[in-house]
């Protein structure tokens, strides 16, 4: 019996026992058997042979999909639900051919490819570099660290067929993945996202060229010094006239970011900025974070910020996430820099500079009506109000991922947009990109410090105004993780629940209707229908009787998780005292966070 043989051997015995799941054995089956992955064979036999089922189960129970943003997952040497070098190279080979699929004959083939800071993203840069060059495409390579906008910038400055970037965002130490961009410089959308994956399972042998004997001829060519000035300056040109007076701390949270952010900033104007020293360093491992998670979403991250900014008198402490696309703030709650720090939150920081942006144009006299800003439909209604007070339009129909505000701007006229945010703290301003960035959005948040410094306020006191001025919002996003086959099942029962029997009340709340965007419906409390008009895809919004109040529930399209979005809203009310209406928002997203959980539950 050969080593395959063997091999299959011990997987019926380990399905037959309920070792191996269905979903599990089915892929293993087609990495024993086929040639394509006859590489593999051997450490999946000595898997099965050592009895790593766990390990087995993990790695095989299902294909890594592209979601949200791209493919991405924790890595393991072996398996189709994990990052390695096959699952990678399927990815880069499925997407060489689909875009050859659709490209004009004889139109010239090129890709732009950036990798982070993350365990072996530099080998799975030069891994999709040899597969797109035996594809027959040209590769502008990103040598060194790099944002994720800077890729996206890339593929559009040199006008690339395509583009990859080697990242996990915001994800553990563990994971890494591919962030597939399309020739405008935003990540996949239907029907690229489809055709991209059908070509992935199709991928028989991997072909490769040797990455130094393709850069010796020329047809990999090192690019970074070319991009990163260009990119910088197409950023700058997003700056805003005002004081630059503010004092900076910033962190890169072991990530790329200072690359990028660092250079922006002082080309900016701004002097007195110092980077966090123990978060400094590129490194994979993210060891000076808390629970090694690089995410400015945890305000754990700002807790070691915070105490340093105290110490230098710092007016804003920044952090982006580790490929620099996201960003998260804290700030001094009054002028008193010792005193209470108030950390921000996504949905916060998009009304902030949103209103930041809008209003220097419109003081510099180039806001039009036919400027226009773009958001998802889980990002704070408080951007669009801004947005109406300035008389501009708003465009927030959309599902969660910035690929859909991309498309958004390209379906209008890009040179009219004027600021693109979700609440999961990606924010954008001009259309040199495609993908939330990062640079450009601290560089934004620091003219805003300075700017409300220079008038005497806090960035607390600017929150308010606008709350003053629009009504006041709270809003929540809480995750529920549910990791491998089992959690996925429990997520899909969670949808399913609210689909069939939603709750009728939550908090102390009446559901008045439930959005259905998956199946295109509206349900009414009475149980009556109507067609709901907007994107198909797994997610449902809950409404509420009180206006502006609203629940969203969705899976995560990159992790394994259910989200849950609350919003809470209270309109402007002359005279009204903020911080008792603040209080009682809060307590309302409390309520309500405490029986969505519960429900989930079951």
């Amino acid at each position: 019996m050969d080593q395959a043989d063997n091999a299959l051997s011990h997987l019926t015995a380990a399905r037959e026992a309920g070792q191996i799941s269905p979903s599990a054995a089915e892929n293993i089956r087609h990495w024993l058997s086929e040639p394509r992955y006859a590489d593999y064979v051997g450490s999946i036999g000595e898997h099965l042979a050592e009895q790593k089922f766990a390990e087995l189960n993990e790695a095989f129970w299902k294909v890594l999909e592209f979601g949200t943003g791209g493919r991405r997952g924790k890595m393991y040497e072996i398996g189709t639900a994990v990052i390695n070098e096959r699952t990678m190279g399927e990815s880069a080979s499925g997407l060489a051919t689909y875009v050859k699929s659709q490209a004009r004959p004889g139109a010239k083939l090129a890709c732009a490819i950036g990798y982070d800071t993350r365990h072996h993203s530099r080998t799975f840069a030069c891994l999709s570099a040899e597969i797109m060059i035996a594809a027959g495409f040209e590769v502008y390579f990103l040598d060194g660290y790099h944002s994720t906008p800077s890729l996206s910038f890339a593929v559009r400055h040199k006008q690339c067929s395509c583009g990859i970037m080697i990242t996990a965002s915001h994800n553990p130490p563990s994971d890494n993945g591919f962030k597939a961009y399309w020739d405008t410089g935003a990540q996949l959308i239907p029907p690229y996202d489809a055709g991209v994956i059908d070509c992935v399972m199709k991928v028989g042998q991997i072909d490769r060229v040797d990455f130094e004997t393709a850069r010796t001829d020329g047809r990999i060519i090192f690019c970074q010094e070319e991009i990163d000035a260009a990119y910088m300056k197409a950023v700058l040109e997003q700056a805003q006239p005002g004081p630059r007076g503010a004092t900076i701390l910033y962190s890169p949270l072991h990530g790329v970011g200072s690359s990028a952010v660092l250079p922006i900033l002082a080309g900016d104007g701004f002097e007195d900025v110092e980077e966090f020293g123990p978060q400094a360093s590129p490194d994979g491992d993210f060891p000076n974070v808390p629970g090694h998670v690089s995410n400015p979403e945890n305000a754990v991250v700002f807790d070691a910020l915070i105490e340093r900014a105290k110490q230098i008198g710092a007016d804003l402490a920044l952090a982006t996430d580790p490929d620099c696309d996201r960003i998260g703030f804290a700030a001094p709650k009054t002028l008193d820099h010792d005193g209470e720090w108030e950390i921000f939150t996504g949905n916060q920081i998009a009304g902030l500079l949103g209103d930041y942006v809008l209003s220097k144009r419109q003081q510099a006299g180039t806001l039009s009506e036919d400027n226009f800003v773009v958001t998802t439909l889980v990002t704070t209604q408080l951007l669009r109000r801004i947005a109406d007070g300035y008389g501009v339009k708003t465009y927030r129909n959309l599902l969660v991922g910035f690929k859909w505000i991309a498309m958004a701007i390209d379906e209008h006229n890009p040179l009219d947009f004027a600021f693109g945010a979700e609440e999961s703290y990606g924010y954008m301003a001009g259309h040199y990109a495609r993908d939330k960035d990062g640079p450009v959005a601290t560089m934004l948040a620091a003219e805003l410090a300075a700017d409300v410094k220079a008038n005497g306020e806090s960035l607390r006191d600017r929150l308010l105004t606008l709350f003053r001025r629009h009504g006041c919002h709270a809003e929540k996003t809480v995750s529920v993780y549910k990791h491998g086959e089992t959690g996925m099942e429990e997520m899909k029962a969670v949808m399913t629940r609210l689909r069939e029997a939603p709750p009728q009340v939550l908090g102390d709340m009446q559901v008045i209707q439930s959005r259905d965007y998956l199946h295109g419906t509206t349900t009414f409390a009475n149980g009556s229908t109507e067609p709901l008009s907007g994107p198909v895809g797994d997610l449902i919004m809950l409404d509420f009787q009180a206006d502006g109040n609203y629940v969203a529930v969705r899976p995560s399209g990159t992790e394994p998780k259910i989200k849950f979005y609350m919003f809470a809203y209270h309109p402007p009310e002359d005279g009204a005292e903020l911080s008792a209406i603040e209080a009682m928002l809060e307590q309302r997203i409390s309520s309500l966070e405490h029986d969505l959980q519960k429900y989930a539950e079951g």
